[in-house]
């Protein structure tokens, strides 16, 4: 394993450990912080770590970006905009009890897409191709800055009593009625419910995102080589 790859997951069993003591918990935002920052792009934190966002995007061009290879079920496109869905929800709705960034600025007109849940279930290839092809590139990454910016934000006013809190059932409702999460894919507000707060931050934020940019450079080197 990248030792880079390996001392992410080292700190993140650290992380889960300081989670569950809430005396330490200024000491587990800033391993949050740090986390947080290596799965989004370096211009996200500016916090000189290794950006695991940052490779992906490294010497891809729009084709790699939007490629989804035979022996694969996605695109670049469509993983980084999943994990920012995700992240957006579980943050913001959540972890916050906030309005989505997705909702504030008329996302889904600036990403060209007509796609408001997670992906999860529901797309086959054909649509994740449709997806991948549509999406704008440059606002995809303008989105997922903007909602790792609002993840660090909240997670610096996190209190200690809020760690060992479950998610409001209301908030779960709210995902589903909206239309964020897809009736077929409700399994995932089952899972989401089950977790407390310091659970959602160990996974949507840190984990999910670490192991989905491990599948991009993956895409991306099955896709490397394509020409515009």
């Amino acid at each position: 394993m990248d030792p880079d790859h390996k001392s992410w997951n080292d700190r993140h069993k650290r992380l889960r450990q300081m989670f569950g003591n809430p005396g330490k918990l200024a000491v587990a935002i800033d391993l949050f912080l740090q986390q947080h920052a290596m799965v989004h792009d370096a211009k996200m934190s500016d916090s000189g770590l290794r950006s695991f966002s940052d490779e992906v995007w490294q010497g891809a061009n729009e084709t790699v970006i939007r490629c989804v290879p035979a022996k694969f079920e996605h695109s670049i496109a469509w993983l980084l905009w999943h994990i920012a869905r995700i992240e957006d929800m579980t943050m913001n709705t959540l972890l916050a009890g906030k309005i989505q960034i997705f909702h504030q600025d008329s996302w889904l007109e600036k990403l060209k897409i007509n796609v408001r849940h997670s992906g999860n279930v529901v797309m086959d290839k054909d649509a994740v191709t449709a997806l991948s092809q549509a999406i704008d590139i440059d606002m995809l990454r303008a989105y997922r800055l903007a909602v790792g910016q609002s993840t660090r934000e909240t997670v610096k006013g996190l209190q200690p009593d809020e760690l060992g809190q479950k998610v409001d059932p209301a908030s779960l409702q709210e995902l589903l009625d909206e239309g964020s999460v897809a009736e077929e894919a409700s399994d995932l507000l089952t899972y989401w419910g089950n977790l407390t707060k310091a659970g959602l931050l160990l996974m949507p934020p840190t984990r999910h995102n670490f192991i989905h940019l491990n599948e991009a450079l993956k895409v991306k080197k099955n896709c490397y080589g394509l020409k515009s």
